[in-house]
């Protein structure tokens, strides 16, 4: 049995830690076997690479590092993170001279990188079970329609990520598929939610987060799925105030792949923590039949 690493990052580990607490409950339940290591931020994909380079790529090797030492591969929780770690591994694989450079930065902590493991988004490994995913389906999850945002950092750039059509995602449908729950298409499926635009401009990201949400309402969908921390906090807490500043009606739960799995293999609402969602699943899921132990409305 394959064990990884696991890279929770920062995101999940301090705000959203029931996702955490979902996936290793999911991954439990599928024989995927992680353990621990004592990593530090990735670092963002978004922050510290646009402002130094090579104190990213440092702060990245030193992750990789840890991995190497045990030699198992890093199994990421997180968009930003997997993005970041899988470009660090991009960029010193094919620049020996920067390799060296972070490799004599490294030295001052005794370690050096050697680019002998690999990074996995956590979407592909369970992409690799769908066997064992659709073999441990205890709940019926027919009728309740699933859109699907696989978000930015999980398709691009293509060159490194390499797990998905970043014009056309099909992964994370095909795992929700998997779990007898319907996908609805929606038009600005690839689109940013407008996470890192919000932070900044927060008209101009509530604008793309609109248009987004425009096209999940749209298709009917009673939840939304992703794979993605930053994603998931946009749409859990962002649609409250889509819906002041627009004066409509925004309020369409967001699931984690790993939260619907656990609702699929119908684990305790109280195991996992979906109580703590902003937008509340109760009624979206009782409104398709779906019972879940512990939810309030």
């Amino acid at each position: 049995m394959t064990e990884y690493k696991m890279f929770e990052g920062c995101v999940i580990g301090n705000r959203i830690p029931f996702v955490e607490a979902a996936s290793r409950k999911v991954f439990e339940k599928l024989g995927i076997e992680t353990s621990q290591a004592p990593f530090s931020c990735c670092p963002d994909p978004t922050g510290v690479k646009c402002f130094d380079n090579d104190t990213w790529l440092a702060m990245g090797a030193r992750n990789l590092c840890l991995a190497e030492a045990e030699g198992k591969d890093i199994i990421s929780l997180c968009n930003g993170c997997a993005n970041t770690l899988r470009g660090v591994k991009h960029q010193l694989m094919h620049d020996s001279l920067k390799k060296e450079k972070i490799n004599a930065e490294l030295a001052k902590i005794g370690k050096e990188y050697r680019g002998s493991i690999d990074v996995k988004h956590f979407v592909d490994v369970l992409k690799n079970n769908l066997d064992k995913i659709k073999s441990s389906v205890v709940k019926d999850l027919k009728n309740l329609k699933v859109a699907c945002h696989p978000g930015c950092h999980y398709m691009r750039p293509a060159e490194w990520m390499e797990s998905d059509d970043p014009l056309h995602p099909t992964n994370l449908k095909e795992i929700v598929s998997a779990l007898g729950a319907t996908v609805v298409d929606h038009d600005e499926e690839a689109l940013c939610c407008g996470s890192a635009v919000t932070n900044a401009y927060e008209e101009y990201g509530l604008a793309t987060l609109k248009k987004k949400m425009d096209s999940i309402r749209k298709s009917g969908a009673d939840v939304i799925c992703v794979n993605c921390p930053s994603c998931f906090q946009q749409f859990d807490t962002q649609q409250r105030n889509l819906s002041k500043m627009f004066e409509e009606d925004y309020n369409i739960p967001v699931m984690y792949l790993t939260e619907l799995l656990a609702l699929a293999m119908d684990l305790d609402a109280s195991e996992i923590g979906l109580m703590f969602h902003r937008i509340r699943l109760k009624f979206a899921l009782e409104n398709v039949g779906i019972e879940m132990r512990g939810l309030i409305k």
